[in-house]
């Protein structure tokens, strides 16, 4: 891929899952990283294995200060940012008639209020000489999942703030793209495959048959800031295996 070589990114969630993967590919193309994230073990023993190529920062992306501290602590260490990739999210799951607002709130916080304040202040850090911003978004951004509308709702969000992103940046030469990944083997998703059930109604409609890899997310994310990419701004990215072409399963018989 073009062009990444001795640039600098800021990876929020990069310690496990999708965004460690996009670390690992991005160091790979000789580029200096700087992870936000909760778990502060994990970033130590990250920064213990790749020194002076990546600065851990404990960060809730639902803080605007924990925010511009790693946005600022990146611009810091390495002398510039060029890159954002906004990765952090989770789901808590319910009913809309019987989920509490709490765990709605929390979900729609971080999945699509973290992205903002971790896009803002990234723009704010390139505004000056350019650069590229990926958000992951989801399938779940086109395709609604039984017990998951504040996910699924957060993840449409995502997506339309990408476009709105990409309308205000062009300006200052930033690019604003989002990726919207399917079924994905993460941390996060451990239930899925450890539910039988569960495990067989998605394989009945992804047509490869199978999840994918984290790699296999961080790779298209990656293109999409490269100077291969030049051209490409404010679009959704789908990497579902064809998901989307047959839609999602009935997911209230296994609930």
């Amino acid at each position: 891929m073009k062009g990444l070589d001795g640039k600098v990114a800021v990876v929020t969630g990069g310690a496990s899952g999708i965004g460690y993967s996009i670390v690992e590919q991005l160091l790979e193309h000789n580029v200096k990283v700087a992870i936000g994230d909760l778990n502060e073990e994990k970033l130590k023993e990250i920064e213990g294995k790749y020194p002076e190529k990546v600065i851990g920062v404990v960060a809730d992306v639902t803080s605007e200060p924990d925010v511009k501290n790693l946005v600022d602590t990146a611009v810091e260490k390495f002398g510039k940012l060029n890159y954002g990739f906004n990765v952090a999210g989770l789901s808590k799951s319910g009913l809309i008639m019987e989920q509490d607002y709490a765990d709605w709130k929390t979900t729609v916080d971080i999945v699509l209020n973290g992205i903002f304040l971790s896009t803002k202040h990234e723009a704010n850090a390139m505004k000056e000489h350019g650069g590229a911003i990926v958000n992951i978004s989801s399938l779940n951004a086109h395709v609604p999942m039984f017990y998951g509308a504040a996910y699924a709702s957060a993840k449409a969000g995502v997506e339309m703030f990408t476009k709105n992103a990409a309308l205000e940046f062009a300006e200052h030469k930033i690019r604003v793209n989002a990726v919207l990944p399917g079924l994905v083997r993460t941390p996060l998703t451990g239930g899925f495959f450890e539910n039988e059930a569960l495990h067989e109604a998605f394989m009945e409609r992804i047509p490869e048959k199978r999840a994918a890899e984290p790699a296999e997310i961080a790779a298209p994310s990656l293109f999409l800031i490269s100077d291969d990419a030049s051209y490409i701004n404010g679009t959704s990215l789908v990497v579902d295996g064809a998901w989307e072409v047959t839609g999602y399963p009935d997911l209230s018989k296994h609930m």
